[in-house]
């Protein structure tokens, strides 16, 4: 079979029967582009381990990350598995090559005051409804912790149990569920928004969330308004609804230091997940050390106060 025309059946099959989403057979088709380019005229049964792995390389000098490089050789696997199903390659040389690895990027966390002034601030959106939605949304974000998708999908019958008993059990990735405090904050707007909320809802409309329409709010204007609402605020970054579920696992880490609750807070299958917040409570530590101490300070010669040697050494 053609090398093209492979390709072609291959995402047909994952379009057709496996259902994938237009953004993953995307993803897949470029990938595959890049294997085709990187077969040229060659048959796909003679490319071997060996040219792969020349071409990760390739790609990896090229400037393709590590995070690509790993999303390509899925690609490319799956699809050498499924030529090898129908007897079009002798193996499948993808099997045991592993990317390289991508330096880890550190979340970005907003400061405790940066996150109090942006939910302090004030809106200028004209609808007092939508400002106590808005309200709402963005202080169970941050009492909570909850991604996007999480606070999109909840639905009325859970307002009760987060102002009554001031918790709210969520549906998290691979169909994870999870129980999570909800705090004074948040309840005080929660009821504030619940006051209103009949008067934009559509009948029968379950979301607790709702648009100016009465339906379900969407992902997008979600981010959107929070977006507004930092830049309201004064936030010069693009702050984000994980933006504030990063502030909400740095702050409690900071105050508790008990990584396993915030693991379970967050619904992290592996505690590997949640200890990057450990690095980001170190960096807020760096930073008060590089204010603080008489030896830190860069770009001053004033020397530090003389210990005294009668002191008892820690």
């Amino acid at each position: 079979m053609d090398n093209a025309v492979a390709v072609q059946a291959y995402l047909a099959e994952l379009a057709e029967q496996r259902r994938q989403s237009t953004h993953t057979l995307s993803n897949y088709g470029r990938d595959l582009e890049r294997l085709l380019q990187a077969a040229a005229e060659r048959p796909l049964a003679d490319f071997d381990t060996l040219a792969v792995r020349r071409q990760v390389a390739q790609l990896h000098g090229q400037g393709l990350s590590g995070r690509s490089l790993a999303r390509l050789l899925s690609a490319w696997r799956g699809f050498f598995k499924w030529l090898l199903q129908r007897g079009l390659v002798p193996a499948n040389p993808c099997v045991g090559i592993k990317a390289p690895k991508s330096p880890k990027r550190l979340p970005r966390a907003l400061s405790v005051e940066e996150t109090l002034g942006l939910l302090d601030q004030t809106p200028d959106t004209g609808d007092e409804r939508l400002n106590r939605r808005d309200q709402a949304m963005f202080e169970l974000f941050y009492s909570s912790g909850l991604r996007l998708a999480e606070l999109a999908s909840l639905n009325l019958d859970v307002l009760e149990g987060m102002l009554v008993e001031g918790e709210v059990r969520v549906l998290g990735k691979r169909s994870k569920v999870r129980l999570v405090p909800v705090g004074s904050k948040a309840r005080e707007a929660l009821a504030a928004w619940a006051a209103v909320r009949q008067q934009l809802a559509a009948p029968e409309e379950p979301a607790l969330f709702v648009s100016q329409r009465g339906s379900r709010l969407s992902l997008r204007m979600i981010q959107e308004r929070l977006r507004l609402r930092a830049l309201q605020a004064g936030i010069t970054i693009r702050v984000h609804p994980h933006m504030l579920r990063h502030s909400f696992a740095s702050h409690v880490l900071q105050s508790s230091g008990d990584l396993r609750a915030v693991q379970e807070m967050l619904g992290h299958a592996s505690i590997a997940s949640t200890q990057v917040y450990t690095h980001l409570d170190f960096q807020h530590l760096a930073q008060v050390y590089d204010l603080a101490h008489p030896r830190a300070r860069r770009g001053s010669n004033s020397p530090g106060p003389v210990a005294d040697e009668t002191a008892a050494k820690d």
